[in-house]
């Protein structure tokens, strides 16, 4: 991340951890790994670098957006231009001001949006989150659903909780089972209306909810997971019940559906991973007898098939676990990759696995965080956050309860959980995604 570097943006609210229903923004230093180079070719130290340093350094002067605002007005006035400037920052080019801007923290994309036209329509157009994917910039806001019709999302390295803008459903939606998934700059939410699947997207671009879009093959309960704008969804049943073995392709920047072959099994309640580049949907609940499925399978997207992968589920077994419960009556594997490396949370002895890719099998690497609690999987969250695992859940007793977030850097050693927020609720996680763009 920019390492080294400071933007200063308008000091506009005195705290960063209050909720929030609009974006805020204040002073930050930001750290963006793999991002030291400018947007066009060219060392650190070419005439390119020397004028975005200059730049970095003028905007830390400024001392808020009004000011920043004020300077390019008289900019333009003195070029002779009367609107907005097509070069964005006028005296080093649109190239470079958007070399610039990609390294800026996406915090801070609305208050540059009120800039002047150009850079709103810039904001707007996601050319932005393209850039900073293409030159690895990528930050991570976790977004859950602790109320039927209610999301919100925390930005770890600023601290703070973000309300989203309500959604805008009816009666049957609210009490129909929902996946969630979060890919490019959207945030998806599916489930029924009275006889039909339905999809509400949420756009980070717009800071809106919109409904319409339609797989090929609607379905709930499936597994679901993103690498940049892709994303793969892969079983689930229809709205007949019966267990399916589809999967589908959606593009976040095109926002289309592609149909993928079938899997070798068709199954449900099942969870899916992006590893080494392939596609991984583990677990779940499938055959004629609808029992759990120990098995995974692997996808890869430049053969186009499917390969089946014994014991790859991380299991349900536990000590814990007392009499047999019906395979419906947990959740499905919750499990997460960091790193390229796959991690699983077992609910029930509370436990961190992790699996072995070489010799296919799981062992314990520590604990997962004593205070999160769920009923039988359900309520707890288990993601990847960029560098490390995410564990969403927390303490309840007499109807009152918290959400925890705890996080742990695999690549530091075993589970030492940091408890990085935490805020009062009277419900459990119902539905958690994390969007890196």
């Amino acid at each position: 991340m920019l390492e080294g570097r400071s933007f200063v943006v308008p000091r506009s609210f005195s705290s960063s951890c209050q909720p929030e229903s609009e974006w805020l923004y204040m002073n930050y230093r930001l750290d963006i790994a793999n991002s030291k180079r400018p947007l066009e070719n060219g060392g650190d130290d070419g005439p390119q670098h020397r004028k975005c340093s200059k730049l970095l350094c003028s905007c830390q002067r400024a001392e808020s957006a009004q000011t920043w605002r004020e300077q390019s007005n008289e900019q333009q006035r003195h070029s002779g231009e009367s609107s907005d400037s097509s070069s964005l920052i006028h005296h080093i080019g649109r190239d470079n001001s958007i070399s610039c801007l990609i390294r800026c923290s996406r915090s801070d994309y609305g208050a540059i949006s009120l800039l002047n036209k150009s850079f709103r329509e810039l904001v707007r157009s996601g050319e932005l989150y393209k850039l900073r994917r293409q030159n690895g910039v990528i930050e991570h806001w976790v977004y859950f659903s602790c109320a039927l019709l209610e999301w919100e999302a925390y930005d770890p390295i600023r601290q703070r909780w973000i309300n989203l803008p309500r959604m805008a459903s009816n009666e049957c939606f609210m009490c129909s089972d929902k996946e969630s998934l979060a890919v490019g700059t959207e945030l998806l939410v599916f489930g029924r209306e009275m006889t039909s699947h339905v999809i509400f997207r949420y756009s980070l671009l717009t800071n809106s909810w919109s409904s319409g879009m339609r797989m090929n093959a609607p379905r709930c309960l499936f597994g679901s997971a993103s690498l940049g704008e892709m994303a793969i969804l892969a079983g689930g049943c229809d709205s007949d019940g019966r267990i399916l073995n589809f999967a589908e392709l959606y593009n976040s920047e095109t926002q289309t559906w592609e149909l993928l072959p079938n899997m070798n099994k068709p199954r449900k309640m099942c969870s899916g991973v992006f590893m080494d580049g392939k596609f991984y949907v583990i677990g779940g609940i499938g055959g004629s007898d609808s029992k759990l499925l120990t098995c995974g399978e692997e996808y890869n997207l430049e053969t186009r098939t499917w390969t089946e992968i014994p014991n790859m589920s991380p299991g349900r077994s536990g000590a814990n676990r007392g009499v047999e419960m019906p395979a419906t009556a947990e959740a499905p594997p919750l499990v997460a990759v960091v790193n390229n490396e796959l991690f699983a949370a077992d609910y029930a002895d509370m436990e961190v696995r992790k699996y072995d890719k070489v010799r296919k099998l799981w062992f314990t690497v520590g604990r997962l965080p004593e205070r999160v609690a769920s009923l039988n999987g359900w309520g707890l969250a288990f993601r990847a956050c960029g560098e490390r695992l995410i564990v969403i859940g927390g303490p309840r007793s007499s109807g009152e309860g918290y959400i925890e977030l705890n996080s742990w850097v695999p690549s530091e050693g075993p589970p030492q959980w940091n408890l990085l927020a935490r805020k009062r609720s009277g419900n459990f996680v119902y539905n958690c995604a994390v969007m890196g763009c």
